[in-house]
């Protein structure tokens, strides 16, 4: 065991679930995550699509343009990471941060987005932030050995 799956994953990484087709449309270059609430989390995610599909999102130009050549929309998996950055609110007045984030949403700031070349089947989730166990980050770890922990300070 290396000192990356050494580390407790809830220290370093966490998952996000969501619906398709956001999850690969991340994948695709949507940079920002529209979410109800801010979160404190910053650092690694594991981008997990979750069971449900927003059919009707699928009519949405910017969805059309990001998916444009057929991408296969996995569910209950993990499809992918990224880096939260930043999670903040657009001041009313002011123009929005990304063409991906909506009004009155907390924007979660996506970075260093990478696609597992194999999706992980993962039947669990939760809209908020959560704590992947250890069988589930050395499977990504497979894919993606370059991945680690950041260093705190």
């Amino acid at each position: 065991m290396n000192e990356t799956t050494a580390a407790d994953p809830g220290t370093w990484i966490r998952g996000i679930t969501i619906r398709q087709p956001w999850t690969s449309c991340i994948l695709a270059g949507k940079d920002v995550e529209n979410r109800p609430a801010p979160w404190s989390w910053r650092g690694w995610l594991l981008l997990h699509a979750g069971q449900a599909t927003e059919h009707a999102a699928m009519r949405d130009p910017l969805v059309a343009t990001a998916l444009r050549g057929g991408r296969a929309l996995p569910t209950r998996a993990v499809i992918g990471v990224a880096r939260l950055t930043d999670c903040h609110q657009d001041a009313a007045d002011a123009a929005p941060c990304s063409k991906w984030a909506q009004p009155d949403a907390f924007h979660l700031v996506l970075a260093d987005v990478e696609e597992l070349a194999l999706p992980i089947p993962w039947l669990r989730g939760q809209l908020g932030p959560w704590r992947p166990p250890q069988d589930l980050v050395d499977q990504v770890l497979l894919q993606l050995p370059h991945l680690a922990p950041e260093a705190t300070s």
